[in-house]
């Protein structure tokens, strides 16, 4: 989803981290347990990891992983939750602005849950930057919500929001050279902040790169 916003991306978020205080819960996303319990560990890469419970939740498991954030003030709260949870040596935090710079290297996992934001941002450029770093026979998880929650009666800003076949449209990822596991609408519980309960849809794309391309 996206808007114009009078700050730009990285002034955007920053203030968010830093004036807001912590603003996830600190557990792992539902849909990356779900898609990633059963991948053996290996490197990891988790664009836009926040606060880092992802990032986190991987390490406890074994892998190894590079945590990628636009904001300073997340990346430091994601190293510091990292260490409380005894897996600092297993995680590294890279700062950078998705759509300018992106990290080296190719993971056996690319995990992309959530890359929308309310100001400009090159979703589909990301997205596909994200597939190029999957290693041969690794996984890109893609994970992304589908509209407003059902509570949300007067939407807060315009926004488009990504369709499953959309995304696999933007990614064009060679049928030679992948196989799509997961094309899946979602719907879960969501509570408004004042307590109303709900549901929210959200889009989960995943995708094995073969060891070698298949001719």
């Amino acid at each position: 989803m996206t808007e114009t916003h009078p700050l730009k991306a990285d002034e955007f978020w920053e203030a968010r981290y830093r004036d807001g205080g912590r603003l996830w819960s600190g557990r792992p996303n539902k849909l990356l347990v779900r898609e990633a319990s059963d991948l053996a560990p290996a490197s990891a890469l988790d664009l836009g990891c926040g606060e880092g419970a992802d990032a986190v939740w991987l390490a406890s498991r074994g892998w190894r992983v590079t945590g990628v954030d636009i904001s300073r003030t997340a990346l430091e709260r994601a190293a510091g939750h990292a260490v409380e949870a005894g897996v600092g040596e297993l995680a590294a935090w890279e700062r950078h602005v998705l759509g300018e710079t992106f990290p080296q290297g190719s993971f056996d996992l690319v995990n992309a849950q959530f890359l929308q934001s309310p100001v400009e941002f090159d979703q589909r450029s990301v997205l596909r930057q994200a597939a190029q770093a999957v290693a041969p026979g690794g996984t890109l998880l893609i994970v992304m919500h589908a509209g407003w929650p059902s509570w949300q009666s007067e939407p807060p800003f315009e926004a488009r929001f990504p369709t499953l076949d959309g995304v696999l449209d933007e990614l064009a990822l060679p049928e030679t050279d992948w196989t799509v596991q997961t094309v899946e609408t979602v719907r879960s519980v969501s509570v408004s902040p004042e307590g109303v309960e709900g549901f929210r849809d959200d889009n989960v794309w995943r995708a094995r790169r073969a060891h070698t391309p298949r001719t």
